[in-house]
């Protein structure tokens, strides 16, 4: 059949299976806008705030749902407003397809009103991106984004569609679209008879689970493998949820705020198992000293993570559900008693622990854990709040927890908790917040009030840049250089403006009674919570340090 552009777009959506879009309209996308409203009663259009709402509003929902998430936006402004989400997705691996329409082509590079070279702008934080400036090639042009977004390591794939193809009239085909088949084409024979012996071999092995597991869907495959060989297991903050927090054999983060336990038991382990992680900086220490006892073995399906930042002994790779059920096939049950009795008496002797007397992140972390029985997704912004959402909340399931991991954006969390209740509307969820965080993207709460979309936002309120500020209380001599947020403005009052109900808790037994009627209440919220200034995030690891030197407070106290 014969249709436009902006027809063939909203077309080929609709093969991929795509239900919702986020986005802001402009000049440019209008004729795109105008085939959305015709087909409003199959693909819903959520309008936010601001075009970076929308690009982490996209990542939330392919986060949480594991589909393809897609933002649209105009050109020019538009479309850089929408990078800072792009690179967000792009750093965690999240797919996400974002369609930008561009001035006509005849146009193009005369410094036309709007116009900005978006591909070249995004080349470097995409999985690949295009410029469409013949309707012919548009279908083929989209469905290729959604593949390449889905397949193999996922990631962002932006479209660029100028104004003048989006009007364009040719022929149209419906199309199935392709499989997407499970990477193994680096996967050998050789690699897993490698991995097996080693594991045969080791009597102190660990686990090291990454986000990996969660967007491979290994999450089955991962707990089988751990008590399959008895190791005990740490996660990076993106494998929150792909090893259930309560298991027994779980020891919780690995890195510069991880436990203690991890960091320790990694620090001593003969085999360190790394399944689907990237081995950031915040996770190693100091890389030359990470895991220095151990032989270790790399399973990823991204060749290009291999060796990159830690020098491993032996890989497998490929799809990591498949490197997995092959591995449980091939391996007998191992036992190491000795070892996993001296991680378990790590866990008895360095818990985490926090002053419960008092309001804290903690505490808040620790009490909806316990409302929501570990059942909730958890979005977070980047910080303090951040960190205490990954230590004290319990993640019993992959695509619980939402971070920007990577890129460490402020401002991710809201848009991307409206993204995931979108895409799990029974689900709970709550975005984990800092007050300088909230400051970033807070006009996206006028999203959520708009569509009814019932997100519950708790802001973690010390009236600094916490994460920051901690920094300059332990590594410059207490210059608070520019990181104090001492002003009038009322977060109660301004949520209220935006049509949320709003909270203010100064006192730990208004937490839950609060917390009940947000989870009730069938409309957006907003929790207003006063923290202490010169709260902490611990363990910590001093940065350049080996992750074996992590301190706690109790620690500071002794050598003060």
């Amino acid at each position: 059949m014969q249709l436009n552009g902006s027809e063939i777009i909203v077309e080929c959506l609709k093969e991929q299976g795509v239900d919702t879009v986020f986005g802001y309209p402009g000049g440019s996308i209008l004729n795109v806008y105008d085939a959305l409203y015709k087909h409003s009663d199959e693909i819903t259009h959520i309008l936010t705030s601001h075009e970076q709402g929308a690009s982490h509003a996209a990542d939330g929902y392919a986060r949480a749902t594991g589909k393809v998430g897609v933002c649209l936006a105009t050109s020019g402004p538009g479309a850089t407003n929408l990078v800072t989400g792009i690179a967000t997705a792009y750093m965690d691996s999240i797919p996400v397809v974002a369609i930008t329409a561009n001035v006509a082509v005849n146009l193009l590079g005369k410094d036309t009103f709007q116009e900005v070279d978006i591909a070249g702008v995004t080349m470097p934080v995409t999985k690949h991106n295009y410029i469409v400036k013949d309707v012919t090639k548009l279908a083929d042009t989209i469905r290729k984004a959604f593949k390449i977004a889905k397949s193999g390591r996922p990631g962002p794939v932006l479209v660029d569609v100028t104004k003048d193809v989006t009007a364009n009239v040719t022929e149209y085909h419906y199309k199935e679209p392709e499989e997407i088949v499970p990477s193994t084409e680096y996967l050998k024979e050789s690699d897993l008879e490698q991995a097996v012996a080693m594991i045969r071999e080791a009597k102190k092995p660990y686990i090291f689970a990454g986000g990996g597991n969660i967007l491979a869907g290994s999450s089955n495959e991962l707990r089988e493998f751990a008590h399959k060989i008895d190791a005990p297991v740490a996660d990076s903050l993106m494998g929150k949820g792909a090893f259930d927090g309560d298991d027994p054999l779980y020891t919780g983060m690995l890195g510069m705020h991880g436990t203690k336990t991890s960091n320790f038991g990694v620090s001593q382990c003969d085999l360190l198992i790394a399944v689907g992680v990237r081995f950031s900086d915040r996770v190693t220490g100091n890389a030359k000293k990470f895991a220095s006892h151990a032989k270790i073995l790399h399973l990823d399906v991204d060749p290009a993570e291999i060796n990159k930042n830690i020098r491993t002994h032996a890989s497998v790779i490929g799809d990591l559900k498949v490197i997995l059920k092959e591995l449980n096939q091939r391996l007998e049950q191992q036992s190491h008693p000795e070892w996993i009795e001296t991680i378990k008496s790590m866990k008895e002797t360095y818990p985490l622990h926090y002053d419960k007397t008092v309001l804290s992140g903690p505490f808040i972390m620790e009490k909806i854990c316990e409302l929501t029985k570990g059942e909730a997704i958890i979005t977070t912004e980047v910080g303090q709040n951040q960190m205490w959402a990954a230590q004290y909340y319990h993640y019993k399931h992959p695509r619980t927890f939402l971070s920007s991991g990577g890129l460490g954006t402020m401002g991710y969390g809201l848009g991307a908790s409206i993204g995931a209740k979108v895409g799990c509307p029974n689900k709970k969820v709550f975005n984990i917040a800092g007050d300088g965080c909230f400051r970033m993207n807070m006009n996206e709460i006028a999203t959520a009030t708009r569509y009814n979309i019932p997100i519950i936002e708790v802001i973690m309120n010390n009236q600094v840049l916490g994460m920051v500020r901690q920094w300059q209380n332990l590594f410059y001599g207490k210059r608070y250089s520019a990181t104090v947020l001492e002003d009038k403005v009322d977060f109660v009052k301004l949520a209220e403006a935006m049509g949320a109900k709003a909270y203010r808790i100064t006192k730990p037994e208004e937490v839950e009674p609060v917390l009940k009627e947000a989870m009730d209440a069938g409309e957006p919220v907003v929790i207003d919570c006063m923290i202490g200034k010169d709260d902490m995030v611990f363990p910590m690891v001093a940065p350049g340090a080996p992750i074996d030197e992590c301190f706690s407070d109790e620690d500071m106290k002794k050598v003060d």
